[in-house]
């Protein structure tokens, strides 16, 4: 288990920031033979970008839903993730093609579902956690006295907006 960072945190970043939620939804537990193999992709997906520093993934955070598994994923570039995500040579695209074709053998087995967010802003807190999301994939900082609040945080969390990306 990682040390709890005792105090008040904050993350710091700059530039283009996206967060990329990806998960699946289990419908029919009894069905591993079809669910599974989707579920084992993920980290071997998560490792080979954790060892890519030139990927543009900073990090990810694994989570629990109703409905199975998912992963909160922060990048540095919308067009690096869709680099990966097309990318035959790596471990998503024939990942994605094994599970669109024993999704089709067994309609509505499993779900997956994803949504990306190119992020203007960004505001958080973490009060004696272990690192853990953003700052785990930014830079974790120590709340100072001009952030003490949350709209402060706030308005120092200018990422790259979308206007300035063009």
């Amino acid at each position: 288990m990682s040390k709890v960072i005792m105090g008040r945190m904050t993350h710091h970043y700059e530039g283009e920031l996206v967060v990329f939620h990806i998960g699946m939804q289990i419908n029919r537990w009894w069905r591993p033979d079809v669910w599974l193999p989707a579920f084992f992709a993920m980290p071997r997906m998560l490792r080979e970008l954790s060892q890519d520093d030139g990927s543009g993934f900073l990090g990810y955070e694994l989570l629990f839903g109703r409905g199975g598994p998912y992963v909160v994923q922060y990048w540095s570039s919308v067009d690096k993730l869709y680099a990966y995500s097309t990318s035959p040579s790596q471990e998503h695209r024939p990942a994605w093609t094994k599970f669109n074709q024993a999704a089709r053998k067994s309609p509505g087995t499993v779900g997956v579902w994803h949504e990306t967010f190119l992020v203007e802003r960004a505001e958080s807190i973490y009060v004696s956690t272990r690192e853990m999301g953003l700052p785990k994939a930014t830079e974790l900082v120590e709340v100072g006295r001009r952030q003490d609040r949350a709209k402060a945080r706030f308005d120092e969390g200018r990422t790259v907006a979308e206007a300035e990306r063009r």
